[in-house]
């Protein structure tokens, strides 16, 4: 607006940066009903700035004081005005006036009251350990199983480096319960995380396993049974965003397969939206005020679901004022088929040079 003057912040202190006494939960007498003792304990095991980097946060600027500015996580911006003091685990938004501590922060994230809060959070802190321990676990079974790899080698990967890259594991079935337990994990905890079943059974049987962010995705060897498998819960943001986000020109597909093919051809700026449609925290990845162009390189769906969707995101894209354009891949392709039947690095660079808006 003409005549419009901002006025100089004091990033030296903020009235919400002193939310010790007395944090803003949105639910009314939500506190009450946990002992303070308790909520303490809770954000001392979850410090602020370790969840948020896990939202995939990341610092624009560092202050006096230890103090850290970045854009804000709950709206979208342009101007670096979230303002995050690790050493009290606390935040403040210049831009839309919200501040608080880690449960309100999740709370503010996640779009739910105080309990539901709590819950999220005690769910991530025990979940992050558990499926780190459970992709480790996986991992090390790869190259135990022939068929594992077999199966791989159908699909194109071969390069070990992609494998060691995207931690890949295999799922075999039946034994990653006792191994778990044998660490330490209790089986309640284990059923609430998704990996084992209520009969106690492992959840994961006869599948390739992708390790996500505070999530495990699952590809059946077997066509008689759902080929694809998440544990309950979000899944996350985009794959391997922060390796790619300052790159001027990304590549977006569907599937981590599409990813895989990508990468071990040479595409190292390939990120992944685990399906043609992003939520939230993707979108706000894509649209974190960098100047970047986005290849939306979608299946060629025989009932045209795939270029539907890349043409509504492309639009999306647009209107937030990045570059958007379509690869298209032949009738019937992915990126990954479009490889494993014979494409190139040379063939692919081609479709994207031609890509349309």
């Amino acid at each position: 607006m003409a005549g419009y003057r901002q006025e100089p912040r004091d990033f030296t202190h903020h009235p919400c940066l002193g939310l010790d006494r007395n944090p803003p939960y949105s639910a009314v007498g939500g506190e009450q009903s946990v002992s303070n003792p308790a909520l303490g304990d809770l954000k001392r095991q979850i410090p602020l700035l370790e969840y948020l980097q896990a939202q995939d946060w990341r610092p624009a600027q560092r202050l006096s004081r230890g103090r850290l500015m970045g854009l804000c996580p709950l709206h979208n911006e342009h101007q670096p005005s979230f303002l995050v003091d690790p050493s009290k685990s606390l935040f403040y938004c210049y831009g839309c006036g919200r501040g608080g501590d880690v449960i309100r922060f999740a709370e503010l994230y996640h779009q739910v009251r105080f309990p539901q809060a709590l819950t999220l959070l005690r769910q991530w802190r025990g979940l992050a350990s558990v499926l780190l321990e459970t992709a480790e676990f996986y991992r090390m079974q790869l190259h135990r199983h022939g068929e594992a790899v077999a199966y791989l080698h159908q699909r194109g990967l071969r390069s070990p480096e992609l494998i060691e890259h995207m931690r890949i594991g295999y799922a075999s079935g039946g034994c990653l319960r006792g191994w778990l337990m044998r660490l330490g994990y209790a089986p309640p905890a284990l059923r609430q995380a998704g990996l084992v079943s209520a009969m106690g059974y492992d959840t994961y049987m006869h599948r390739i396993v992708f390790p996500l962010e505070g999530n495990l995705y699952g590809r059946s060897l077997s066509a008689a049974v759902p080929p694809h498998r998440f544990l309950p819960g979000a899944k996350g943001g985009l794959y391997f965003w922060e390796q790619v986000r300052y790159c001027p020109e990304v590549i977006l597909v569907e599937g981590l397969f599409d990813y895989a093919a990508l990468w071990q051809a040479g595409f190292h700026n390939v990120t992944c939206s685990l399906g043609n449609h992003l939520n939230a925290c993707q979108f706000r990845q894509l649209c974190d005020g960098r100047a970047r162009t986005v290849y939306i390189t979608f299946d060629a769906d025989s009932n045209g679901s795939g270029q539907q969707a890349a043409q509504c995101l492309a639009g999306r894209l647009r209107e937030e004022g990045l570059n958007a354009c379509r690869v298209s891949l032949p009738d019937g392709h992915d990126p990954n088929s479009f490889f494993v039947q014979g494409g190139d690095a040379q063939q692919f660079q081609c479709l994207v040079e031609h890509a349309r808006p």
